[in-house]
C-alpha cells in the first residue's frame, strides 16, 4: 500500500479537504464525504493497479475520460465510484456550434467541488429534490505532462491559476474528479432502449433545468446523460411522493451559479463579515480555530495567524475569529480593480471578491526616509524611521483607547516573494527590534527582503452600525482634500490640525510629519460634516507610519 508522508489540512473554495502526498508524490484531496472510504480512494485501490483497473472498471459514455471503477476492499469495506478526468483549460467540444457553450469554460476540480457542496446544501437541508452524487476526493498523479499531450491552452489556465490562491495547480498535471456512483441508468440510454419514451425525455429534462434555477445554478451541457433514473420493475422508475420521477444528477464540468445567486451570495458574505468585525474580539462568538491556524498576539494586539500555501506568503488577521481570516487572502483583493489613493504612497482601494470595502497599503518598514538629515523635524523622522506594520496596527489601537478614533486595522499580509534591496536605501532598525518575535512557526514576524501589506477596513462607517444597517454609508475624506475642494475653509483646516495635534499629545503621542492628510473627515449621504457632540467636526486618524508614543 501508498505510504503517506504528509498529511494536512486545507480549504480551497470553501470547501475543507484532507491533504494526501504518497512517497510516489502522487496526491489526493479528500471531502467530508470521501473520508470514511479513505483508504478505498488510495491510487492503487481505484487507478495505478493496471490489472486490478482493468478487472473492475468499466469506460462510460462521454466526451470526456470517465470511467465506473470497483474500489478495492479494504477492511471488508469497498464502494464503487467513478473518475472523471478533469478538462479545465481545453476547448469545449463543439462549443463553436453550440450558443450555450460560447463563453462557458471547463471548471477546474475545486470550482466545480465547491458548487456542487454549495448545490448538495440546498438538498441536504429538504427545500429541493435535487439529487447528486457525492464528491469524494481530487486526484493528483505526479508524472508531468507536456501541454500539447493535456489539450490546455496556457491563456484559459493562466485564468485557473490566478484564481486558485489556496492551492497551486500545475499547468502540467493531471487532475481527476472522483464521485459516489450513482445505482441506475441514464435518461438517454432508458430513450435508446426503448423503456423511456422520448417525449418523457424532454420533460424531465426541462424539470431539471428548473429545479437547478430555482437553486440559482445552471449547467451550460445541459444532457439526458446527466440524468439518472432507477427502475424498479419493467418500465416502472422511482418516483417521489408528487408522483415525478426521482433522479440523481451528475456531470458537473460546466455547472455555474445564476446571476441573482451570484449577487446573493456576495451579499451575504458581506453581511457575515460586517457582523463578525463588530465581535471580532468577542471570544463567546468566536467559532473554534482550525488546525491550519493559530492566534497569536503581538504588541498587545490579538491576531490570527496563518500560512497562505498559493504564495507562499503569510497572513495576520487582526481579532480571535478564524472565519474572518478567508476574507483578507490575497486571491480576494489582488486581482480586483485598484484605484489609487495616494501620490506619495503605494495605497490602494478596492472591493474584494466578497463585496468588502478594503484599503490596503504598502508597508516602508526597512527603508530609509528620504529627507533632509540637516532639517531638525526631517532628522527626528530620519533617527525614528518607518513604523512596522505590527507597531502602526498597535498604536492605532492604542489611539483609539485614548479616545482618538482611528480607521479600521483588519490585516497583515507577508508577501510570499522576495525582494532585493540597494544597501544605501535599507535601515535594520526595525529588523532589530523585532528580532524577538516569531509566528507561531518560528519564523521571524519582520523579514527584510519580503513586502508587507497592511489592510484596514474602508472608512464608510462605524462597524456597530454597519453591522446593524448596511447602507446610509459615510465618505471619508482627508482634511488636506477637503479644504482643496473647498468642503472647508482655511481656518477650519488649520484648526483641525491644531485640534488633533492636542488630542495626540494628550493621549502621550506625537506624529512626526502631522499634516491634514493623516486624518479623515466624514460626511453623511447627503454632503453634512459630521460633527461630534461639541460641535467639532468628527476626525478619525489614518495614518500610522511615522507616530510615535512620546
Amino acid at each position: 500500500m501508498s505510504a503517506v508522508i504528509h498529511r494536512d489540512e486545507i480549504v480551497i473554495f470553501n470547501v475543507p479537504y484532507t491533504h494526501i502526498i504518497f512517497d510516489n508524490r502522487d496526491e489526493l484531496y479528500v471531502t467530508r464525504f470521501g473520508l470514511p472510504y479513505l483508504e478505498n480512494l488510495y491510487p492503487e485501490n481505484i487507478w495505478t493497479d493496471a490489472e486490478w483497473f482493468s478487472r473492475n472498471s468499466v469506460r462510460l459514455c462521454g466526451t470526456s475520460c470517465l470511467y465506473r471503477v470497483r474500489a478495492r476492499s479494504v477492511n471488508g469495506r469497498s464502494r464503487d465510484v467513478v473518475i472523471k478526468w478533469n478538462r479545465m483549460g481545453q476547448e469545449i467540444p463543439g462549443s463553436e456550434f453550440d450558443e450555450r457553450l460560447i463563453d462557458a469554460e471547463f471548471l477546474s476540480p475545486f470550482e466545480e467541488f465547491s458548487l456542487v457542496m454549495e448545490l448538495r446544501r440546498s438538498q441536504e437541508s429538504g427545500k429541493s429534490p435535487l439529487m447528486t452524487h457525492k464528491p469524494y476526493a481530487v486526484y493528483v498523479p505526479a508524472e508531468r505532462v507536456a501541454v500539447w499531450q493535456s489539450g490546455r491552452r496556457e491563456d484559459k489556465f493562466d485564468r485557473l491559476v490566478r484564481d486558485h490562491k489556496d492551492v497551486a495547480i500545475d499547468i502540467n498535471r493531471l487532475y481527476a474528479v472522483v464521485y459516489e456512483w450513482i445505482r441506475g441508468k441514464d435518461a438517454a440510454e432508458l430513450c435508446a432502449q426503448g423503456i423511456l419514451p422520448e417525449s418523457e425525455i424532454e420533460k424531465l429534462t426541462l424539470r431539471v433545468d428548473k429545479l437547478l434555477a430555482d437553486n440559482g445554478f445552471a449547467v451550460r451541457d445541459r444532457k439526458p446523460q446527466h440524468i439518472i433514473l432507477r427502475q424498479v420493475g419493467r418500465g416502472k422508475f422511482l418516483h417521489d411522493r408528487s408522483g415525478e420521477y426521482r433522479f440523481g444528477l451528475v456531470d458537473f464540468e460546466l455547472l455555474e451559479r445564476l446571476p441573482e445567486l451570484e449577487n446573493q451570495v456576495r451579499r451575504s458574505r458581506r453581511t457575515m463579515y460586517l457582523q463578525k468585525q463588530k465581535d471580532r474580539f468577542n471570544p463567546v462568538a468566536t467559532p473554534p480555530l482550525p488546525p491550519h491556524l493559530s492566534r497569536v498576539t503581538i504588541m498587545g494586539v490579538d491576531y490570527v495567524y496563518g500560512r497562505v500555501p498559493s504564495t507562499s506568503g503569510a497572513l495576520w488577521v487582526v481579532g480571535l475569529d478564524p472565519d474572518l481570516f478567508e476574507y483578507f487572502l490575497p486571491e480576494k483583493w489582488e486581482q480586483t480593480k485598484h484605484i489609487k489613493l495616494s501620490v506619495d504612497h503605494e495605497i490602494f482601494y478596492t472591493m474584494t471578491k466578497d463585496n468588502v470595502h478594503l484599503v490596503f497599503k504598502l508597508s516602508k518598514v526597512g527603508m530609509k526616509p528620504d529627507l533632509d538629515p540637516f532639517k531638525e523635524g526631517e532628522r527626528l523622522i530620519i533617527e525614528h524611521g518607518y513604523n512596522s506594520p505590527f507597531e502602526e496596527v498597535s498604536l492605532a489601537f492604542e489611539l483609539s483607547q485614548a479616545g482618538i478614533p482611528t480607521i479600521y486595522p483588519r490585516g497583515i499580509y507577508q508577501a510570499g516573494y522576495k525582494i532585493g534591496v540597494a544597501k544605501y536605501l535599507v535601515s535594520e532598525t526595525r529588523i532589530e527590534s523585532h528580532r524577538a518575535l516569531h509566528t507561531p512557526d518560528g519564523r521571524p514576524v519582520l523579514e527584510s527582503d519580503r513586502d508587507y501589506i497592511i489592510i484596514y477596513g474602508y472608512w464608510n462607517g462605524p462597524d456597530e452600525k454597519l453591522s446593524q444597517k448596511d447602507s446610509d454609508y459615510y465618505e471619508g475624506i482627508d482634511a488636506l482634500r477637503a479644504y482643496k475642494e473647498k468642503l472647508i475653509d482655511q481656518e477650519t483646516y488649520l484648526r483641525l490640525v491644531a485640534v488633533m495635534k492636542e488630542r495626540l499629545m494628550k493621549a502621550g503621542m506625537e506624529d512626526l510629519n502631522l499634516k491634514g492628510s493623516h486624518f479623515l473627515l466624514s460626511f453623511d449621504s447627503s454632503g453634512r460634516i459630521i460633527r461630534n457632540a461639541d460641535g467639532v467636526p468628527d476626525m478619525r486618524y489614518s495614518n500610522f507610519e511615522f507616530l510615535r508614543k512620546l
